[in-house]
This record gives structure tokens, C-alpha cells and sequence, in this order.
């Protein structure tokens, strides 16, 4: 960690330093009276970290001190020119989100990391997840067309195929905020992504990522995995399939109907006001896995 400034008695804007030197904006939430554990929020792909402050400041008040931050490329950790920013995806796991585990590791305080959709597929591959006591993770699944119903396929595969490589290719980067589907992505992250979705099981089944599931399955703790009946990007058999390389984890699903009171929440709904319910759950099994 490098440095930090303070917005307000509960808030604190900070600088981490990942491995390779690259730094990261994050945010710390502190916790009102005494921190029972420490948690992250591994967000989804191309969403900022203010995205999240509303369950941030929500775990604070039952709590945990919570740290957002932004994976380089992205939000406030994006450079000045994104068109000449080369990354590999798995940076944002392998060194982003390693140093948030490394700046909010206490050996007092138990640490717990909630995720949505890209979080799930980070958590396997951090070099100090043993250092997490449990991830409970939303809208994680492998991102294959198939697994998704046959319009919402169509319109993945047009954007995939017709829409985005030429515009990746002329802007230099993957400018999914001119098509209002949220932050620009650096391009070797666009590249690889849409690579991965072509896979059943997203990058376990591709040949050029060996040894894959060989690291997930050096994760014991235990992990949730939540995916809302409505999550057209993510349904519970795109959930399964990504999910079973977690094989040595303590592993449990939960398939949430949209229609038992939270309301719709597709891909992007699990962290917005009306899906208090979901944060409850959250923090009371986060709660419940706490050692005395």
C-alpha cells in the first residue's frame, strides 16, 4: 500500500502496489465499532469499483471493513492512453486482486471476499488465496453462448463476432462505454475473453492455458456460489460448469428466483439496493464461517 486519502471518517481512497509495480486505486470502508473481519469485493469485468459502494457501506454498518478497488485498465487505475496498454486478462487476478489480499491480510482478522461474475473466475487463480477464509460469489459462470438462452446466444455472438473486433481494432481498445455496456476495456482483455467464451468451460478447455485445473484445485476454503434464475449471462448451468473445477473446495450452490420477493436482477442487479436481501445472506454466512 502507498499511500491514502481520507474522504471521510469511514472512507479512505488508497494507492496499492501490485507485484509488478502497477499501481491501483482502491477504496476502504471502515467499519462502524469494531472490525469482525476484513472483506473484498473482486468485481465483474469492466465494472468500477463505485459500483459496489452501496453494499460496502452496507457491510460496514454489521462490521466488516470492506475494500473496493479498480483492476488496472479500469476506472481510476485506467492509464492516460488505453489504446497503448498492454495486459493480459489474468493480471487482474494474479496481481490486482493478490494486492488487495496482501494490503487487507491481518493475522488477527479474518478475511472473506465476495465476488461478482470475474471475481469467481479470479479467486482460483490468486497466488495467496490461502490467505481468504471463504468466497461467496455472484453471477460466476463460463460464459459460453450455449449455456445462455437462444436469443440472448444470438445477441452475445453478434457482438462477439460482428460488433466489437472492428471497433477493438480501430480504437485500440475494446470501447464497450460508447455502446453503453459499461467501462472500455483494455484490448488483450477483450481478446482473451471473447476467446475463453467460445469453451464450455470458459479457459479450462483451452489448449493454450494448460494447468488450469490443476491451480483451482489447490482451493480448500469454503465457497458460495449464488446465480439468480434470471442471470441470462450466467445461469446455473453456466454457474455449474465453471464452477466444479473448484473441486477440493467445500462448495455450495445457491440458485436465487427473481420471483421470491428481490425482484429482477439479471446479470447486474446483485449488488444494487433492492438486493439487500442477497447482501444479508452474504454477510451473515460470511459471519457464520468466522472462528471463534
Amino acid at each position: 500500500m502507498q499511500g491514502k486519502t481520507v474522504e471521510n471518517n469511514q472512507i479512505e481512497t488508497i494507492v496499492l502496489k501490485a507485484a509488478d509495480g502497477y499501481l491501483l486505486t482502491a477504496k476502504r470502508y471502515s467499519a462502524a465499532g469494531y472490525a469482525k473481519a476484513n472483506l473484498i469485493v473482486a468485481g465483474a469485468t469492466g465494472v468500477p469499483q463505485g459500483y459496489y459502494r452501496r453494499f460496502a457501506e452496507y457491510a460496514t454498518m454489521r462490521g466488516f471493513t470492506v475494500l473496493t478497488l479498480d483492476y488496472r485498465g479500469i476506472g481510476l487505475s485506467r492509464p492516460a492512453d488505453l489504446r497503448r496498454f498492454d495486459m493480459n486478462y489474468l493480471d487482474w487476478a494474479k496481481l490486482d486482486l493478490a494486492a488487495a489480499v496482501e494490503a487487507m491480510s491481518r493475522p488477527d482478522v479474518p478475511l472473506f471476499m465476495v465476488g461478482h461474475s470475474f471475481g469467481g473466475h479470479a479467486f482460483g487463480l490468486l497466488p495467496n488465496h490461502d490467505k481468504v477464509a471463504g468466497l461467496y460469489t455472484f453471477a460466476t459462470g463460463a460464459g459460453w453462448h450455449g449455456w445462455m438462452p437462444k436469443l440472448e446466444s444470438l445477441r452475445v455472438r453478434l457482438m462477439w463476432h460482428l460488433v466489437l473486433p472492428p471497433l477493438t481494432r480501430w480504437k485500440g481498445y475494446s470501447p464497450w462505454r460508447m455502446l453503453g455496456m459499461g467501462e472500455d476495456l483494455p484490448a488483450g482483455v477483450f481478446w482473451q475473453w471473447r476467446r475463453w467464451c467460445r469453451f464450455p468451460h470458459y479457459f479450462f478447455d483451452d489448449p493454450a492455458m494448460p494447468g488450469m485445473r490443476e491451480q483451482y484445485s489447490t482451493v480448500t476454503c469454503p465457497i458460495v456460489a449464488a446465480n439468480a434464475l434470471d442471470d441470462l449471462w450466467a445461469l446455473p448451468r453456466s454457474r455449474d460448469a465453471f464452477m466444479q473445477a473448484y473441486r477440493n473446495a467445500r462448495l455450495s450452490h445457491i440458485d436465487i428466483d427473481p420471483k421470491q420477493g428481490s425482484g429482477p436482477i439479471g446479470h447486474m442487479g446483485y449488488f444494487k439496493t433492492l438486493a439487500q436481501p442477497l447482501w444479508d445472506d452474504v454477510l451473515a454466512q460470511f459471519s457464520e464461517w468466522i472462528v471463534p
